[in-house]
C-alpha cells in the first residue's frame, strides 16, 4: 500500500483544480486571494523549505502575529515539516523553553530582531527565516534568510499521512508542559468531523478571530473550512471597535470564539445597533463554558442558533457540539459527539457508567493523539483501555448529550487559555521577596476563571502587589500573570498538610475580596486632562462610577477582552501603540497615561 501524502495539502490543491477562482483566504483591508493563490503559494513556501534542508520531521517554530499569513504559513510548513505554531505574547524565557523542548530547527516570524523569540533563537543559534507579508493580498507572502540552497526538487517532498503535522505545548499539573504531537491523520478526521457537523460548505465563509497559534483557531475555523472549499476571514485577532463592521461588511455565514468575545460582540452590537447587518447561518462557541443567558442573548439578538461545542488540544480540537437545527440544542450542554469520535463516562476503575450518572469524560477515536510525547509518567494515568481521560467530570444524557460539571485537574481554564498554576508558582518565587507563592483559579463572570496567586514574603522583605505583578509580566504571557495578588503570613493546608490549590479560591474568599477596591474607597481624583479622559472611559467599560486614579484595573474585575476595548480607543484616538502586555504590568490610569505620554514623545 503506497503512503499517503499530507491531505490538506492534497486537498487545497484538488480544490484548486475544480474551482480555481473561488476565494479561499480573505482578510479586512486585503484582496481575497483564490484557492489556486493559495496553493500556488504552499508549494512555493514547501518548495523553498525543502531547498533550505527542511524535511520530513523536522520542527519549524512559527511566530506570527494572527493574520492571513499565519494560516498558509501553518498549511505550508505543516505540508512539508511539521509546524510548532507559538504564542507571539510570550517572553524571552519562555521562548527559549519552548524552542528547546519542541526541538525546533528554525524559526519563521515576521517580528524584528528586538522581539522575544528572535532574540530566542539568537540566543540557541537557530536559523531565522523572516517573513514579508504582501501588502495587498491576504495570505500571500516572501521568505528570507541566510541559509544556502542545498537541494532543486522539482516538486515538495510532502508529509505523509502519519507523520506529525502540528506540536503543541499543552499545560500540566506540573509546571512543565506537555507536548502534544499531532499527525496528519488526526488532523483530517478532526476537521471532516467539524465541517460534517455544521454541514459547511463551499457557500460557506468563516470569520476566524481566535488565536492561529491555538489548536481552535487552526482546527475549528481555519482548516475545517477550508477541506469543504469554503472561506476563510483571517482577522487580526478580536478588535472591539471593527466587529461589527466585519459582520456586516464581510458578510460571514459564521463565526466561532470564546465565551468572552461573544460577550464582548454583544456589547458593540447593544452600543450601535443600526450598525448590524449580517448574514449569519449560525455561531459556534467552544473552549470555554457557554453561559446559557449569553447563548439566549446571542440568539435573540443575531436570530441564528448558537452551537456550543467541546474541545481539547490532545484531540485535535472538537469532540461533540450542539447539532444545527432541527436537531435540538440544549443550553448548558456541549452536544452530542462528533463525527468518528466516542466519548463515555467512566468511574474511578475505568468502568463505564450508565446514562445521567456523573464520572469521568473519556475520549477515544481518529483524531485523539497517540500520547504525549516523551512523557511516559504523563501517559500512563491519561490513558485507560484506549480511553484518553480528559480530566473533565460529567454526565451523559438519555439523549446522548453530555453535560460538563468541573475539572479534575488543577488546570486554570482563562478563557479558553489552559494555564499551569505550577508555572506561575516558579517565578513568583523566583522574586527575592518571595518565600512561598501559589497560584490558583478564581471564579471571573466572563472568562470563567482568571488567575490569582497567594504570596507569603520572607521575613524583613517588603513588596507590592504592584511590584510582584510586573516582577510576573517580565517573565510570563499577559494572560498568566495573576489578576489578584493577595499577601498571607500562611499558605492554607489540606489535612495531609498538602497545599490543595483546588478550593483554594473559597478558602481565600475573604482575602479576596479585601484586596479588591471598593467603588468610594481609595479614589484618588484625576490631575491631568489625559487622566481625567482614561477615567471617563474606564467607567463605560467597567460599568462603574468610583474609581480613582491609582485603582487597578484588574482588580476592578477588567478583563483582557475589556482591556482591548479601552486600549483600541485611547491608541486610536492618541496615535499610539500600547499593548496588553504594557497595560497589564501596571495597570492604573496613572500608569496608562504615563505610558501614552511616553508613546507620543517617541513617536510610537
Amino acid at each position: 500500500m503506497q503512503p499517503i501524502p499530507s491531505i490538506l495539502y492534497i486537498l487545497i490543491h484538488e480544490q484548486s483544480r475544480m474551482a480555481p477562482d473561488a476565494p479561499a483566504i480573505l482578510a479586512p483591508g486585503k484582496k481575497p486571494i483564490s484557492y489556486q493563490q493559495l496553493f500556488t503559494q504552499l508549494e512555493e513556501v514547501a518548495l523553498q523549505l525543502n531547498q533550505l534542508g527542511f524535511q520530513r520531521g523536522d520542527r519549524i517554530a512559527v511566530v506570527l502575529p494572527n493574520s492571513p499569513e499565519m494560516a498558509t504559513t501553518y498549511l505550508a510548513v505543516s505540508s512539508v515539516c511539521t509546524c510548532a505554531p507559538l504564542n507571539p505574547a510570550y517572553q524571552v524565557d519562555e521562548f527559549i523553553f519552548s524552542l528547546k523542548d519542541l526541538h525546533a530547527k528554525g524559526l519563521i516570524t515576521a517580528f524584528g530582531n528586538e522581539h522575544p523569540s528572535h532574540k530566542a533563537a539568537v540566543n540557541l543559534g537557530l536559523p531565522i527565516l523572516h517573513l514579508e507579508a504582501d501588502t495587498e493580498n491576504a495570505g500571500l507572502f516572501t521568505l528570507s534568510s541566510n541559509l544556502t540552497i542545498i537541494a532543486h526538487p522539482s516538486e515538495p517532498v510532502l508529509s505523509m499521512l502519519e507523520d506529525i503535522a502540528l506540536v503543541l505545548h499543552t499545560s500540566g499539573t506540573t509546571s512543565r508542559p506537555k507536548i502534544v504531537p499531532l499527525s496528519h491523520r488526526n488532523v483530517f478526521y478532526s476537521v471532516h468531523n467539524i465541517a460534517g457537523t455544521y454541514a459547511l460548505t463551499s457557500s460557506d465563509c468563516c470569520l476566524n478571530m481566535m488565536p492561529l497559534f491555538h489548536i481552535h483557531g487552526l482546527m475549528g475555523a481555519l482548516s475545517a473550512s477550508l477541506i469543504a472549499g469554503a472561506r476563510v476571514i483571517c482577522a487580526p485577532g478580536f478588535v472591539p471597535d471593527q466587529v461589527i463592521d466585519w459582520l456586516s461588511d464581510l458578510a460571514p455565514s459564521w463565526y466561532t470564539a470564546v465565551p468572552t468575545i461573544h460577550q464582548a460582540i454583544l456589547d458593540q452590537v447593544h452600543r450601535q445597533p443600526e450598525k448590524v447587518h449580517t448574514k449569519l447561518r449560525f455561531i459556534r462557541s467552544c473552549s470555554s463554558s457557554l453561559p446559557p443567558q449569553l447563548a439566549w442573548d446571542l440568539e435573540a439578538t443575531f436570530g441564528v442558533p448558537v452551537l456550543e461545542a467541546y474541545g481539547m488540544t490532545e484531540a485535535t480540537h472538537q469532540m461533540a457540539s450542539n447539532p444545527l437545527p432541527p436537531l435540538a440544542r440544549k443550553f448548558g450542554s456541549v452536544g452530542q459527539p462528533t463525527g468518528t469520535t466516542d466519548i463515555s463516562i467512566l468511574d474511578e476503575k475505568g468502568m463505564t457508567l450508565p446514562r445521567n450518572s456523573l464520572g469521568e469524560i473519556c475520549i477515544r477515536g481518529e483524531n485523539v493523539m497517540a500520547g504525549y510525547e516523551n512523557n511516559p509518567n504523563a501517559n500512563a494515568p491519561s490513558f485507560v483501555d484506549g480511553w484518553l481521560r480528559t480530566g473533565d467530570r460529567g454526565l451523559m444524557d438519555n439523549e446522548g448529550y453530555l453535560f460538563i460539571q468541573s475539572r479534575l485537574k488543577e488546570l486554570i481554564n482563562r478563557g479558553g487559555e489552559k494555564i499551569s498554576p505550577r508555572e506561575i508558582d516558579e517565578v513568583l518565587l523566583a522574586h527575592p521577596a518571595v518565600q512561598r507563592a501559589v497560584a490558583f483559579a478564581v471564579p471571573h463572570p466572563t472568562l470563567g476563571e482568571d488567575v490569582a496567586a497567594a504570596v507569603v514574603l520572607r521575613q524583613g522583605c517588603t513588596a507590592s502587589v504592584q511590584e510582584i505583578r510586573q516582577f510576573a509580566a517580565a517573565h510570563l504571557a499577559a494572560f498568566k500573570t495573576p489578576r489578584q495578588i493577595i499577601f498571607l503570613k500562611e499558605i492554607p493546608k489540606g489535612p495531609t498538610g498538602k497545599i490543595q490549590r483546588i478550593g483554594l479560591a473559597d478558602k481565600l474568599k475573604t482575602e479576596l475580596e479585601a484586596s479588591k477596591f471598593h467603588e468610594g474607597e481609595n479614589s484618588v481624583a484625576p490631575v491631568t486632562p489625559l487622566q481625567a479622559d482614561i477615567l471617563s472611559i474606564w467607567k463605560e467599560v467597567l460599568c462603574m462610577e468610583n474609581i480613582g486614579v491609582q485603582d487597578d484595573f484588574l482588580a476592578l474585575g477588567g478583563d483582557s477582552i475589556q482591556a482591548s476595548i479601552m486600549l483600541s480607543t485611547f491608541n486610536e484616538k492618541y496615535g499610539t501603540e500600547v499593548i496588553i502586555g504594557d497595560f497589564f504590568s501596571a495597570p492604573t490610569i496613572t500608569a496608562l497615561a504615563d505610558t501614552i505620554h511616553e508613546k507620543i514623545d517617541s513617536g510610537n
